[in-house]
């Protein structure tokens, strides 16, 4: 008796792996199968990356980004909601990459070691370096020998020390924690998004060098192998850009 009870147990035990497995394999033949919840995106966000997104005094998250996917899914038939989860930027890749969230939209640049998919650009951008705005610094060359911050994880890490002959590259989780070193002389400079410095340039505080260390255009990421989902987000994307929509936000925000 005890074998046959055994042998029930362990047969019931792999037709209940035998039906997980089968049902974890099963291609996905809409892009909804591919979000966490079918009627729900997962974003994960970095709200310290103005004008793309920051937090208003109340802890609402607003930007362009925040304002392009709220526009993104009005394009939608279906009824979608949006969940935000905020993270440093650091880390959103891994939670793209793990699954913890749909996608990533933090104003994202292309990288190959990133290894994830890159959505269509819907900007232009560069990486450039700010300084405050009575520094002597006036071109790259000026550099040398200086202290140079610049966000952890970022395109604009790899530019930074790409830069010859440095004192120091300091890495920062928070951009604007970044500039507040920047201001009060913890380093001398700051490397970020051309659209991130004009908004802190436009302080009075901070001016930005002439020269660009890299052009690059911003992206939605997305997990690989959700190629239904990015090319709905492609999609979606391309519809923004040719609309009015689209020169409303990049007025509004000034990017």
């Amino acid at each position: 008796m005890k074998k046959i009870i055994t042998y029930l147990i362990i047969t019931l035990i792999t037709i209940s792996l035998f039906g997980c497995s089968n049902q974890s394999e099963t291609p996905a033949t809409s892009w909804l199968d591919q979000l966490q919840s079918e009627d729900t995106i997962i974003i994960g966000i970095s709200p310290d990356y103005p004008p793309f997104e920051s937090l208003t005094t109340d802890g609402t998250i607003e930007g362009f980004d925040i304002d392009m996917i709220n526009t993104l899914i009005t394009y939608l038939e279906e009824n979608i909601e949006l969940e935000f989860a905020q993270m440093e930027f650091s880390t959103i890749v891994s939670a793209v990459q793990s699954g913890q969230v749909d996608i990533g939209l933090s104003g994202f640049t292309y990288d190959a070691d990133r290894d994830v998919i890159f959505s269509t650009p819907y900007l232009a951008s560069a990486q450039v370096v700010l300084v405050k705005n009575d520094s002597t610094i006036t071109n790259t060359s000026d550099l040398k020998d200086k202290t140079i911050g610049v966000q952890l994880g970022t395109t604009g890490q790899e530019a930074a020390e790409a830069i010859a002959d440095t004192k120091e590259i300091v890495l920062f989780n928070d951009t604007q924690i970044g500039l507040e070193s920047l201001k009060n002389g913890i380093v001398d400079a700051f490397v970020t998004d051309l659209a991130v410095a004009k908004n802190y340039e436009s302080t009075g505080d901070y001016a930005i060098l002439d020269e660009k260390l890299l052009d690059e255009s911003v992206s939605i990421i997305i997990k690989n192998g959700n190629e239904l989902l990015a090319d709905k987000i492609n999609e979606l994307i391309e519809q923004f850009v040719e609309s009015a929509d689209y020169q409303t936000l990049v007025e509004k925000w000034g990017v």
